[in-house]
């Protein structure tokens, strides 16, 4: 039996997001990192509903050698932590590493489906960035942007619903499970 997922960026979804000049990154540790009041429940409301919750977080600070993989486990955990998340995916590459785990490729939304028996087609992706729309999409998810008004550029049109949180993503796929 094939089971449901929602797919869920990290940095600016689950947790803040740093902005500096219109961009976003990631925190600079695990102390600095503030998971979004409203995530736990929104989270909750979701698994009770029967979708399992799998972060997938790009961290190309890894390849670059500004961050340990040790340093985004331990943001990572402190974020599952307080989520109670299923999984969590991460891509350690940079965009010249040509990987197919580093979204917009949607090769960790394709490892965690194949891992936990998800089916894609009654799945979502909720991401804060564009390239996390599309890697949802080349998965074969539905999509809901969270539009941070980051600098590269407006809401994702292409995504199935644009919102401005997490609990807001959360109440949108719940109200149109597939």
């Amino acid at each position: 039996m094939l089971r449901r997922a929602v797919f869920l960026d990290r940095d600016g979804v689950l947790n803040k997001a740093v902005t500096r000049d219109g961009k976003s990154y990631p925190p600079s540790d695990a102390a600095r990192l503030e998971v979004y009041p409203e995530a736990p429940e929104a989270i909750a409301s979701l698994q009770k509903a029967g979708y399992l919750a799998i972060c997938v977080t790009n961290q190309p600070d890894v390849a670059r050698g500004t961050r340990s993989m040790d340093e985004v486990t331990a943001m990572n955990q402190k974020v599952s932590q307080a989520v109670r998340l299923d999984d969590v995916l991460t891509c350690p590459h940079d965009d010249t590493d040509g990987c197919s785990c580093r979204k917009p490729k949607p090769g960790m939304l394709l490892s965690a489906a194949a891992k936990w028996r998800v089916d894609l087609d009654a799945s979502w992706m909720v991401g804060d960035r564009k390239s996390d729309i599309a890697a949802g999409q080349a998965a074969g998810c539905k999509t809901v942007f969270i539009d941070r008004r980051y600098a590269e550029g407006g809401p994702d049109n292409s995504a199935d619903h644009t919102c401005r949180g997490v609990a807001d993503a959360a109440a949108f796929i719940l109200r149109n499970k597939p």
